[in-house]
């Protein structure tokens, strides 16, 4: 029910106008779109515009907005005290200035990521404090530096009033967070599902119409947010604990799937029947990740790449460049 719900809210938020223009928009579905709802597929900003900005950035997010995103997504990891911020992984040389700063010196250290390890610096050893006072760079080579140095971690308290203040305005745009590593931050002492919980109930975004979806790789983290809550739910594949789940499984406790674009690709018997099944079961399917600069195999643009997807009926994407993918949805971009 609460994914039916959703989507209607949804369905009409991205029909010309939005929600509460005074507009009839009793035509909920259309036929020809694919989609498990007929409504056209959202468009999740990953990372924000992180194709054009340093990734989960509030510069990032806000320029994601300003594309017409339907949706931002956070990673989430938690500081030494307790704070949920945005960052991809756990440990920042990658997408900080934490290297350059001699005051951190002493806090490089090797711990477990994935299957291996890693010497590095890492979120839960520092506070909120000292992660404010680094800089966001650009993580992947070849896209935009210039404003490397400049833009802070931001906190998902200040993410959720970006979307809050945005939603004021009459711009619809939900907000998408990613538990990242919950069994390690559980092991450390921290709650990052509670804290979760805590600061969407307090962004009060049910008020507001504010779409939210919460994803992770973990199931055991999906489950238990199942039994508390009433946000929709979505199930990243492949699972990190190594369990292989069909999508009547996933469906016990989840209200969609997030494949990897090659695990939907690679299913035995083809995307559209992996799609097919998924839908059979109520389940909305928004793969990762689509980059302009990082073309899928057996493409040779992304609109064709986009473009191939949307056909198969995926539900949503996962995008470094909204723009884009906003673009070809929408009919407005052609292949060069």
């Amino acid at each position: 029910m609460r994914f039916l719900l959703f989507t209607a809210f949804l369905t009409l938020a991205l029909l010309p106008g939005g929600c509460g223009d005074g507009t009839d928009r009793r035509t909920l579905a259309d036929p020809s779109v694919p989609t498990l709802s007929g409504a056209p597929p959202v468009v999740i900003a990953h990372r924000g515009a992180s194709g054009l900005y340093p990734e989960h950035t509030l510069a990032a997010y806000e320029a994601a907005i300003d594309m017409g995103a339907d949706f931002i997504e956070p990673d989430l990891v938690m500081t030494r005290d307790g704070v949920l911020v945005a960052r991809h992984e756990r440990y920042l040389s990658t997408s900080t200035d934490v290297a350059d700063r001699e005051e951190f010196a002493g806090r490089k250290t090797v711990k477990p990521v994935g299957d291996g390890e890693r010497e590095d610096w890492f979120v839960e050893d520092f506070t909120l404090s000292e992660l404010k006072s680094l800089r966001a760079r650009q993580t992947r080579p070849g896209r935009p530096s210039e404003h490397d140095g400049i833009h802070t971690i931001p906190t998902l308290t200040e993410i959720l009033g970006l979307v809050a203040i945005t939603n004021q305005t009459g711009q619809t745009v939900g907000v998408y967070p990613e538990l990242k590593s919950p069994s390690y931050f559980k092991v450390q002492g921290l709650a990052p599902k509670t804290a979760l919980v805590e600061a969407l109930e307090a962004a009060e975004l049910d008020a507001l119409g504010v779409p939210v979806f919460i994803q992770s790789f973990e199931p055991w983290v999906l489950r238990e947010l199942d039994a508390e809550t009433d946000w929709p739910l979505v199930q990243l594949l492949p699972v990190t604990t190594g369990e292989v789940l069909t999508p009547k499984a996933i469906a016990g406790y989840a209200d969609g799937i997030g494949p990897w674009k090659q695990v939907l690709m690679g299913f035995e018997g083809g995307p559209e029947a992996y799609i097919a099944l998924a839908h059979a079961n109520e389940l909305v399917v928004h793969p990762y990740t689509f980059r302009d600069d990082a073309v899928g195999p057996g493409f040779d643009t992304i609109q064709a790449e986009l473009r191939a997807y949307y056909n198969l009926g995926v539900d949503g994407v996962f995008t470094d460049f909204p723009d884009t993918a906003l673009a070809v949805r929408d009919g407005e971009l052609n292949d060069p």
